[in-house]
């Protein structure tokens, strides 16, 4: 059933009631590779509300991702085998707390017909809030659907992309994933089988499972706290990043960074297999 642009652009679903506790926070940290060496303090801080010595846990900013799970603008009608992210965009007014009852306000924001064989973008915002209504993150997300295009809307206007320094990196760093890591991190919320039914992957064009691009996107936000912002999630105010590519669970991602001022531009690639899986990456530090 092809795209219906006017009843998609109407979509909205406001003050939608989510709660979480520090089991999703841990669960999040876990599920994008903190902790993998179990005496590292830093990245334990992450996924370990500690004992011996108390100390609060903190919370990975991207957490936001998936901290209202299910919280959508409606039903979209889009061929979900085909659909996979193509950016996501998190404005952080205030840092998340381990637990919350948060309202959360989605809607579409745009819609841009690529052509019959070329597929769809759709752009949605949801903004989440504290119970007293008070701002604590803006997500902005592309969803790439392959299938849903060619329903005659319109084809320009989609924002430029962040441009990444032309010089030399400034750091690189490796962030090694794990073969079972889309298993755990599907446990966040994201249940789609194209990250872990191979059948189901091999119908989406893919040779096995992938690992979710929001997966590969908190990623990208490890290597930003663990370089530039000394693991202190109150740093961010913003992080941004394109999805090129897809990483198959086990590879190793490799980030290149930039830093000008409060600004760290970044690309991530899987050089064992030449692509680049991130582009246009930046994180606003503050």
């Amino acid at each position: 059933m092809p795209i219906n642009y006017d009843e998609l652009m109407a979509l909205k679903n406001l003050d939608q009631k989510i709660a979480y506790g520090d089991r999703e926070v841990m669960l999040y940290a876990y599920g994008i590779g903190m902790g993998a060496n179990p005496m590292d303090e830093q990245e334990l801080a992450f996924v370990n509300e500690a004992a011996a010595v108390p100390r609060p846990l903190k919370v990975v900013p991207t957490f936001a991702s998936v901290a209202a799970w299910g919280a959508t603008p409606g039903e979209m009608n889009l061929n979900r085998v085909m659909v996979v992210d193509g950016e996501r965009d998190i404005t952080f007014h205030r840092p998340l707390a381990v637990a919350a009852n948060l309202l959360v306000d989605s809607r579409v924001l745009a819609v841009f017909d690529k052509g019959k064989d070329k597929g769809a973008v759709i752009r949605h915002q949801t903004v989440l809030k504290d119970d007293k209504g008070e701002k604590l993150a803006t997500l902005v997300a592309s969803r790439f659907a392959r299938g849903d295009g060619g329903f005659g809307g319109p084809s320009e206007g989609q924002p430029e992309p962040h441009q990444v320094p032309s010089r030399a990196p400034d750091k690189i760093v490796e962030i090694t994933t794990r073969p079972d890591q889309a298993l755990v991190y599907r446990l966040c919320g994201d249940r789609n089988p194209l990250h872990s039914d191979p059948e189901f992957a091999r119908k989406a064009g893919f040779p096995k499972p992938i690992l979710h691009g929001m997966c590969t996107y908190g990623i990208t936000c490890r290597g930003v706290l663990q370089t530039y912002a000394d693991y202190d999630p109150s740093a961010f105010r913003q992080h941004v990043a394109r999805f090129s590519s897809p990483v198959y669970p086990g590879e190793t991602v490799t980030m290149e960074l930039w830093k000008d001022g409060n600004v760290i531009s970044f690309e991530a690639k899987v050089k064992s297999r030449g692509v680049t899986v991130i582009k246009s990456g930046k994180s606003v530090l503050g």
